[in-house]
């Protein structure tokens, strides 16, 4: 497959480093927990813990919806739910790329169930091209219109993951 660098590793790392000071000033004073969407956004959510400068706690959630298509299924799966007990805890749930939106609501329907005192989004990458759930993030890196991305975690077939820069694939 042939792929064209789309978001240079350096530019990613900046919009790392700035969301990862906002998230900071946003919970000065609270320990929110970061609750990364495996696998994709393990390199994301690394950069991001590092560059906060406050308490938190951390944990994941694996879901998938993908399989071995270049498209959504649509079905999602809850492969791996919480280790921490999040009620009345300020909430930063942490993705690599929302796409459809459907996997996302999924999770955010999951979590509402256990009474957190508040629920934000922060992703990587929102790419609106295939959007079926409408959903608000607080904070984003990068807005991509169309393309299938790779790179930086994102992956094709568990394939790509390892390529430093965000890329797209045709």
């Amino acid at each position: 497959m042939d792929k064209k660098v789309l978001i240079p590793r350096e530019r990613i790392r900046e919009r790392v480093q700035e969301l990862g000071v906002r998230l900071s000033e946003d919970y000065r004073g609270k320990e929110p927990v970061l609750i990364g969407i495996l696998n994709g956004v393990v390199f994301f959510f690394v950069e991001l813990v590092m560059a906060m400068s406050i308490p938190l706690r951390i944990d994941f959630i694996k879901a998938s919806s993908y399989g071995s298509s270049m498209t959504s299924s649509g079905k999602i799966r809850l492969l791996k739910g919480l280790s921490l007990h999040v009620k009345n805890q300020d909430l930063i749930l942490v993705e690599d790329i929302v796409d459809t939106g459907l996997t996302l609501k999924h999770i955010l329907d999951n979590l509402r169930t256990q009474e957190p005192a508040s629920i934000k989004i922060c992703a990587l990458i929102d790419k609106k091209e295939r959007r079926k759930q409408p959903i608000n993030l607080d904070y984003c890196g990068f807005t991509v219109n169309e393309g299938f991305l790779v790179g930086y975690g994102l992956d094709f077939n568990e394939q790509y993951r390892y390529l430093p820069d965000i890329c797209v694939i045709e």
